[in-house]
């Protein structure tokens, strides 16, 4: 999978996709993780990139035309499978999206900043948009970190034990039940005696109804999807 960033401050984004299990699908040639300084195409001794809004108000808008020549760039190289705008106002990311999207071989994701981008980009070029949340960041890199995190772990090969990420919360609409390592006792509270006997079949099933019922307790919501 390749997935190109289009970031006013790209260097936000560096650290984390350097490090953990972002870096070994990379490594691995299983990820391509390309960020753009939209910048680049920028006017000016300053390279500006955005500007007031027109009627007024606080908050500066990023320009339409360093947007629309940047995604015309890396569109002559790349067909891109969706084109990503990560906004407040965007649906929100969920886990069934973060799987389908995961199929996709080229995804181009852009992060937004100050007020938002124009939205004659959102209209000509933008394919869907997307939210982490109902809050408002500093800019969208962050969300575009999360988004990336996302699919990057559902790659086959990415993580050294593919069914790790079918057994997370939010696969099959139900939290993650509850799990133990060793000791096997610590400061008076055991370990749920079923993991111990070593009976897939119950052990298996004790694990569906504790998701279950940690659902029902903490996100019934989920149970109503």
């Amino acid at each position: 999978m390749r997935i190109d960033v289009i970031s006013c401050v790209p260097e936000l984004m560096q650290s984390f996709l350097s490090h953990s299990i972002l870096k070994r699908a990379q490594d691995k040639g299983l990820l391509e993780v390309n960020v753009h300084d939209l910048r680049e195409f920028g006017t000016g001794n300053y390279r500006q990139i955005d500007d007031y809004q027109y009627g007024g108000g606080a908050g500066m808008v990023l320009k339409a035309e360093p947007l629309g020549q940047m995604i015309d760039k890396l569109q002559a190289v790349v067909q891109y499978d969706e084109i990503i705008y990560l906004t407040p106002d965007g649906k929100t990311l969920k886990q069934g999206e973060a799987n389908r999207l995961s199929l996709s071989q080229n995804l181009l994701l852009i992060a937004g900043h100050y007020k938002g981008i124009d939205e004659r980009i959102r209209q000509l070029y933008v394919t869907s948009e997307m939210s982490i949340g109902d809050y408002v960041l500093s800019g969208g890199e962050t969300a575009a970190i999360v988004l990336i995190d996302a699919l990057g772990r559902l790659i086959p090969g990415v993580l050294n034990d593919e069914t790790s990420a079918l057994t997370d919360s939010f696969q099959d609409n139900l939290l993650a039940p509850p799990v133990y390592t060793r000791p096997e006792e610590y400061k008076g509270l055991s370990v749920p005696k079923i993991l111990l006997s070593g009976h897939e079949a119950k052990i298996h099933e004790w694990r569906h109804e504790e998701a279950v019922k940690r659902t029902k307790d903490r996100r019934p919501d989920l149970l109503d999807d």
